[in-house]
């Protein structure tokens, strides 16, 4: 690691993603609590979380670009305040579609955890890179669970509301922090923004990698929401738990998550093409393991560790692979990756809800099973041209 990146920057940032991603998934062990308040059906609910992550989606896209031309403190200065103003206005929200349009830009702005993955990868040297990049999605992929244990007391204590207002008062003082420590960055890119937007269609069609990257984690992505998305009903109907126990499903997943750093490290170590088999590998087992365990909780716990470190695995590599190629791109590459994972997680969100309302746990259980399957074929296929 060079002087350009201490340690307790490479920390500030993982926990600063970490926090922010939190506001997109408090949302999820909350949704039967929602749908109770608002008298409406699970699978009307389930919008809440489509629409926050279609709205991190173009966050994304139209957001993220900007940190190769503007400087990262400016970014993150109009974004938090209308971050801000999104949590509340979910708080506030009296009726489901004002929720689903807080829940749409709350999504918009908390993209932000996606300029400091490619921020450690510039800051950090060739060789500690992987570690760099397995610290910060350390910090997020925690933040993503850690929100859901949150969330879940939260909601049982308190209400649903209370969580969108802490999150509110949560941003307020990570902002000041950041402003304080995090360095200021400042892109050489000259260019408009229609140019740049214009780039990110050239970098696709012309790394291959980059498209297989996204591809892969869109599918792994769609897995793991259908099941998030999902699982607070089953806990409902099965198990007779609340919001608080779903949540404390996050506690199991973060097992997977603090294997990051190991992860980072294999990658500066071992064949990537490898790394990615045995990440698709995880995933089909755990899939396997929840379409047999509707009536079992050891089942889904053993299920969680598998799915979370099987993804963070596949999703790990496929970003120290992008952000090998084209240095003076890195925001651009990540757009481009981030926008198709998301999009996958959206899709997975819809079809999750769409599978347990028609075939309960077993639905979800084979859609997710059918997806790791698509991963571990085009892998198969397209294996040569994963690091073209």
């Amino acid at each position: 690691m060079t002087s350009k990146l201490s340690n307790p920057v490479l920390y500030l940032m993982s926990i600063s993603a970490g926090l922010v991603v939190a506001n997109l998934y408090y949302n999820q062990p909350l949704l039967h609590l929602i749908s109770v308040t608002f008298n409406v059906t699970e699978s009307a609910v389930s919008n809440v979380a489509l629409f926050t992550q279609l709205g991190y989606a173009l966050g994304l896209l139209f957001v993220i670009p900007l940190g190769d031309k503007v400087s990262n403190h400016k970014i993150l200065k109009f974004d938090f305040l209308l971050m801000v103003i999104s949590l509340v206005a979910a708080g506030l929200s009296k009726s489901l579609l004002l929720l689903i349009i807080s829940s749409f830009c709350i999504g918009f702005t908390s993209a932000i955890p996606q300029l400091f993955v490619p921020m450690a990868a510039q800051l950090a040297d060739e060789k500690g890179r992987g570690r760099a990049i397995g610290i910060v999605m350390s910090g997020l992929l925690i933040g993503i669970l850690g929100s859901r244990i949150i969330s879940g007391f939260v909601g049982d204590l308190f209400g649903w509301r209370v969580m969108y207002y802490a999150g509110a008062v949560i941003m307020v003082a990570l902002f000041a922090l950041l402003r304080w420590k995090l360095p200021k960055l400042t892109p050489q890119y000259k260019g408009t923004y229609g140019e740049l937007m214009s780039s990110l269609w050239y970098y696709f069609k012309t790394e291959p990698s980059l498209r297989l990257a996204a591809l892969r984690g869109g599918l792994a992505f769609a897995g793991l929401s259908a099941f998030w998305t999902t699982l607070v009903f089953l806990m409902e109907d099965n198990f007779g738990y609340g919001s608080s126990i779903t949540g404390a499903f996050g506690l199991v997943g973060i097992v997977g998550a603090l294997a990051a750093t190991v992860v980072g490290k294999l990658n500066n170590r071992f064949n990537k093409n490898h790394i990615i088999t045995f990440s698709v590998i995880l995933l089909i087992i755990s899939w396997v393991i929840f379409l047999f365990s509707d009536f079992s909780i050891i089942g889904l716990v053993i299920g969680v560790i598998l799915v979370d470190l099987g993804l963070q695995a596949l999703h790990i590599t496929n970003q120290n692979i992008i952000f090998s190629k084209n240095p003076e791109a890195r925001n651009r590459v990540n757009t481009i990756y981030m926008v198709g994972f998301f999009i996958g997680g959206a899709l997975g969100t819809t079809l999750g809800a769409l599978a347990w309302e028609h075939y309960s746990w077993n639905g979800v259980s084979l859609l997710g099973l059918s997806l790791s399957i698509v991963i571990a074929l085009v892998h198969l296929i397209f294996k040569k041209k994963t690091l073209s």
